[in-house]
């Protein structure tokens, strides 16, 4: 039983083979950090959603979740419905303590390895 979970939060498409990248960097995660509990959860057309995901590690323990957005920008998604998603699963786990991390693509180190992508590097 973990005290801190994981999530990882992914937009969602109608083709199952669309989650395999985010289900690859879930394994990935996990290898790094195997005192924790990793899950990936969706925004629409793919289960889990957030709130079962988050209701998935409060019942199996976990104290702390940190949720880690697979967007590449904070865009209306991650500035409104989100916010508004995570709050919703704060009130009904107020022992966990919920964290919202900003979208992966804004990381300087993300940039910069998508940019070494594209330059062929």
């Amino acid at each position: 039983m973990s005290q801190q979970a994981i999530v990882l939060f992914a937009h969602g498409a109608r083709d199952p083979e669309w989650a395999k990248p985010a289900r690859r960097v879930a394994a990935e995660v996990q290898r790094l950090r195997p005192d924790a509990a990793v899950s990936v959860a969706f925004l629409e057309l793919m289960e889990p959603t957030l709130a079962a995901a988050v209701e998935a590690a409060a019942a199996s323990g976990a104290r702390q979740v940190r949720v880690v957005p697979l967007f590449l920008a904070q865009g209306g998604h991650l500035k409104r419905d989100v916010p508004a998603l995570i709050e919703e699963v704060r009130a009904r786990h107020p022992a966990c303590s919920i964290e919202l991390a900003t979208a992966v693509g804004e990381d300087e180190g993300v940039v910069r390895a998508m940019a070494a992508f594209a330059a062929g590097a």
